[in-house]
């Protein structure tokens, strides 16, 4: 299948895929542990070897020098599907790195689950992000996903109530939203937060959290 979007090298792109027949591709922590240790080790030239490279983040040696494929800037790992928004580096880089992390993720799943076959919905998908506030906007989408837990209507109606919301980001550990708001986590050396543009690195956690909502509703009543 012909991809709609052109993947180039220096530009931001949402990616995201689920599993096949919405299927659960995260059941149990190890699983969201297994593909962030994936997120990390893929990003790199180098034929992935967990035996050699470690299984775990807290098992990964960062000691050694990487050759990105891509940056990676901010995540969201959901029950049934995941979400990325990355900086292409270098030519086919985008395409490399997705490969790399859905099939080694498919063949732990299988294994771990006893199962067979494709776990996910087809090719990953991928949307442009061509101007700063559809950025801006990414990045709120992307880190207000988990809300859809405790509130599965949010994206049609708006978030009920903001202060529960909150509180349960702040306890869900499968996103990058920790990583902004400062918090010293293993998790943090998936991301390149320098790598967006200036105006994402001066918010405190009040500002970044109520600047997530206020952004996802102005651009969603457009």
């Amino acid at each position: 299948m012909t991809r709609n979007v052109k993947l180039a090298p220096g530009e931001f792109y949402h990616l995201y895929n689920r599993g096949t027949e919405k299927r659960n591709i995260f059941q149990l922590e190890t699983d969201y542990e297994r593909f962030l240790t994936l997120l990390y080790l893929c990003n790199g030239e180098n034929v992935v070897q967990l035996k050699l490279q470690g299984r775990t983040l807290s098992e990964v040696d960062r000691t050694n020098d990487r050759n990105q494929l891509i940056h990676i800037c901010s995540y969201c790992l959901m029950p049934n599907h995941f979400h990325l928004l990355v900086q292409e580096k270098e030519e086919g880089g985008i395409s490399r790195f997705m490969q790399k992390v859905t099939t080694g993720y498919t063949m732990y799943f299988n294994e771990r689950h006893g199962r067979s076959g494709g776990l996910f919905q087809g090719r990953f998908k991928a949307t442009h992000a061509n101007n700063d506030r559809y950025l801006k906007y990414l990045i709120s989408y992307i880190h207000l996903n988990p809300v859809k837990l405790i509130e599965p209507k949010w994206k049609e109606s708006g978030i009920e109530n903001r202060a529960r919301a909150e509180k349960f980001l702040r306890q869900y550990r499968h996103s990058s939203f920790l990583d902004y708001l400062g918090e010293s986590r293993l998790e943090e050396m998936i991301i390149s937060k320098n790598t967006l543009p200036e105006y994402f690195s001066d918010n405190n956690y009040e500002e970044y959290f109520k600047e997530c909502v206020t952004e996802w509703l102005n651009y969603k009543t457009i």
